[in-house]
C-alpha cells in the first residue's frame, strides 16, 4: 500500500533539494533517515520531516511496520516564487527571488527491501558499458604500440652496415666519435 505524506511551500529551492532525494529513492526507510540524519544541507532536515511524517501516517492509519517500508518516490516541485528587490547603483533596483518547493514522498511496503550495496552493481555495470566500447579504442593503440617493437630490429641492421662495422673492428670505443667526423 502506498503512503504519501507532502510538505508544502518549503523555503528551499527545488533544485536543491532534489539533490537529497535523489540519493533515498528506492532505499528502506531506516536506510533513507539514517542518510538523511548525516547528510549537512539544509534540505536533508526537510525531507527528514517529510518522511517522519510518512512514517507515521503508515502506522497509524493504515497498519504497516515501519521495518517493512521502502521509499517508492521522492519527489520536489517547485513552489510559488516570492519575488522582492533589493537596491542596486544609480537607483536602480536588482531582483531577489526567494524560491520555494513542493516535497513529496511516497513510502509502501509492496516493493523488496533494496540496500545501496545491491543497488552499486547495477550502477557499475552501466558505467562499464561504456568501458567496453572503450576497449577497442584501447585495442587500437596497442596495436599501434606493436610497430616500434620492428623499429629497434632496424636500428639493429643500421649497426650491422660496414660503416657500424668498422668502428667494431677497431680496439678503442673512442675511435667511433672520430671516424663519424671525417
Amino acid at each position: 500500500m502506498n503512503v504519501i505524506s507532502t510538505y508544502k511551500y518549503a523555503r528551499i529551492s527545488a533544485f536543491k533539494a532534489r539533490e537529497v532525494t535523489r540519493e533515498i529513492q528506492g532505499l528502506p526507510v531506516s536506510a533513507a533517515l539514517d542518510l538523511l540524519a548525516f547528510t549537512p544541507r539544509k534540505a536533508a532536515a526537510l525531507i527528514s520531516k517529510t518522511l517522519k511524517s510518512a512514517i507515521a501516517n503508515a502506522e497509524n492509519n493504515n497498519n504497516l511496520r515501519a521495518e517493512a517500508l521502502v521509499v517508492r518516490e521522492a519527489v520536489v516541485g517547485e513552489g510559488p516564487t516570492l519575488k522582492r528587490f533589493t537596491p542596486k547603483a544609480r537607483g536602480s533596483a536588482g531582483p531577489i527571488r526567494k524560491r520555494t518547493a513542493h516535497i513529496r514522498i511516497i513510502v509502501t511496503d509492496e516493493i523488496a527491501i533494496e540496500t545501496r550495496e545491491t543497488r552499486k552493481p547495477a550502477a557499475r555495470k552501466k558505467t562499464g558499458a561504456p568501458k567496453s566500447k572503450a576497449s577497442p579504442k584501447t585495442a587500437a593503440p596497442a596495436e599501434t604500440e606493436a610497430p616500434p617493437a620492428p623499429e629497434p630490429a632496424a636500428e639493429t641492421k643500421i649497426t650491422e652496415s660496414p660503416e657500424a662495422a668498422a668502428p667494431e673492428s677497431s680496439a678503442a670505443g673512442t675511435a667511433n666519435p672520430e671516424k663519424g667526423g671525417e
